[in-house]
C-alpha cells in the first residue's frame, strides 16, 4: 500500500521548515515508527517517522530543502521489503569494500564517532553493518578512533607555525532565527536595563535546611529557580504593566502568569514556557524545569512548550556570568537575568558583613513600562527574595 509522507503541521506560528536529515534512504527497509528525516523549524526539530513496516520509495524533498506544513516531502510503500540486490550484484558484492556495505544511518554514526568501518563485523544483510552493529562496536571495549588504527586514513598535515586556519558552516535555522528575533527586539523595542542586587543568604539558608526532605517528598531537587519564579510571579500580579505585550498599536495586558525559562542547548537557545506559574507549586516548577532540560538536550522539546510566554528568566549565572544584560523576548515586555552568587562585603547595620550577593538585571520596554514600575517591580521581587515566607503569606 502506498502511503504519502508528508511534513507536520506547522502551528500559526511557524511558516515553513527546512530538511535537515534523511535517516532513511529509498530502498531502505524501515520500521513501524522508525525515525525517517528531521524537519527543523525556527523554533525545534521536529521528527517524522515511519507510519508502518515498509521502505521509502522515493524522496520528493531533499536536505536543505524548504517545506510548508503538511507538504508531501516522500512516498513509502508499506508491507514491502528492503530492495533485492540483483544477481550482477551479489556476484560483485564480494569484491565491495567494507565501506560500500555501510547503510547511511551506520555511515554517519561512523563518522560522528570517527571509527574504522572495517573493523566493524556487520550482522546484516550480505554482511551489511546497521547502524546497530556500529552501536554495539562503540559500547565494546574494541572501538577506536580512525586516528589510532592501522587502516585508518592518512593523518593530516601539522600546521605550519602561523597558519590560520577558518572553518565555515552555515547557520542552522533555529540559529539565525534567535539572530534575528535578538536584533529585531534591540531595533524595535525601547529597552533599558535596571539593576539591583539580592542577598540570596535566606533562600540559601532555606535550602541547605529542606533540600533533602524536599526531594524525599516530592522526587524532584529543590533548586533556586523555582523560588525566582514564584517571586517574579507574585511581582508580575502587582505590576501588570511588566506582564503585559505590545500588538502592533495596542497594549496587550494578560490576567495570567507564563513564565519562559531560557534554557541552552547544542542547537541553541529555546524558552520552553511555564503555564499559569500562579497555580503552581515549587515541586512542579522544579520538576517541569528539570523536564524542560532534559528535553532539551535530547531535541525533545515541541512546538507547544515554546509558543507564548508573558515574561522571561534567563540564568547566566549558571556560566559563570556575574553581570549581563538580556535582550527582550519579543513581544514580552521584559526580562529577568539571574547571576552568578558571590560572597561579597556588604554593609549590615555599620558593620561590614561577607554575603553571598546576587546581581539582577530587568531588561524592559519603555513603551509599555515605565522606569518607576520597571524599579518597584525589580524591588518587589528583591524584598520577596531575601524574606521567602512573603511568597507563602502574599505580602
Amino acid at each position: 500500500m502506498s502511503i504519502e509522507i508528508k511534513a507536520p503541521t506547522f502551528p500559526e506560528s511557524v511558516a515553513d521548515g527546512t530538511v535537515a536529515t534523511w535517516h532513511k534512504q529509498p530502498g531502505e527497509a524501515c520500521s513501524a515508527d522508525d525515525l525517517i528525516v528531521d524537519i527543523e523549524t525556527d523554533k525545534v526539530v521536529l521528527e517524522v517517522v515511519a507510519p508502518a513496516d515498509g521502505v521509502i520509495v522515493k524522496i520528493l524533498a531533499a536536505e536543505g530543502d524548504t517545506v510548508l506544513s503538511d507538504q508531501v516531502i516522500a512516498s513509502f510503500e508499506a508491507g514491502a521489503a528492503a530492495a533485492a540486490p540483483t544477481e550482477t550484484a551479489a556476484a560483485a558484492s564480494a569484491d565491495e569494500s567494507a565501506e560500500d556495505k555501510v547503510g547511511p544511518a551506520a555511515r554517519k554514526l561512523i563518522e560522528a564517532n570517527k571509527l574504522d568501518a572495517s573493523a566493524i563485523t556487520g550482522t546484516g544483510k550480505n554482511g551489511g553493518v546497521t547502524k546497530q552493529d556500529v552501536q554495539n562496536f562503540i559500547d565494546s571495549a574494541a572501538a577506536k578512533p580512525v586516528a589510532a588504527t592501522a587502516v585508518a586514513a592518512p593523518v593530516a598535515a601539522p600546521l605550519a607555525a602561523g597558519e590560520r586556519v577558518e572553518k565555515r558552516v552555515p547557520m542552522t535555522r533555529l540559529r539565525a532565527t534567535i539572530a534575528r528575533r535578538l536584533v529585531e527586539a534591540q531595533q524595535t523595542a525601547a529597552m533599558l536595563t535596571t539593576y539591583n542586587e539580592v542577598n540570596m543568604g535566606p533562600i540559601m539558608e532555606l535550602r541547605k535546611k529542606y533540600k533533602d526532605l524536599f526531594e524525599k517528598t516530592h522526587d524532584t531537587r529543590l533548586g533556586f529557580m523555582s523560588f525566582f519564579v514564584k517571586a517574579a510571579t507574585e511581582a508580575l500580579k502587582r505590576y501588570p504593566a511588566v506582564n503585559a505585550s505590545i500588538d502592533g498599536n495596542d497594549m496587550v495586558f494578560h490576567g495570567y502568569q507564563d513564565i519562559g525559562v531560557a534554557v541552552s542547548t547544542e542547537r541553541g537557545l529555546m524558552v520552553p514556557v511555564l503555564r499559569d506559574t500562579d497555580g503552581m507549586g515549587l515541586a512542579k516548577i522544579e520538576s517541569t524545569i528539570r523536564d524542560f532540560g532534559m528535553r532539551g538536550r535530547d531535541g525533545k522539546l515541541g512546538l507547544d512548550d515554546l509558543v507564548g510566554g508573558t515574561f522571561t528568566i534567563t540564568n547566566g549565572g549558571v556560566f559563570g556570568s556575574l553581570l549581563s544584560t538580556p535582550i527582550l523576548n519579543p513581544p514580552q515586555t521584559a526580562i529577568l537575568g539571574m547571576h552568578k552568587i558571590q560572597e561579597r562585603p556588604m554593609a549590615v547595620n555599620g558593620q561590614v558583613v561577607i554575603l553571598p550577593m546576587m546581581y539582577l538585571a530587568l531588561s524592559y520596554d519603555h513603551r509599555m513600562c515605565d522606569g518607576k514600575e520597571a524599579v518597584q517591580f525589580l524591588v518587589a521581587i528583591k524584598d520577596l527574595l531575601e524574606d521567602p515566607t512573603r511568597i507563602l503569606l502574599d505580602i
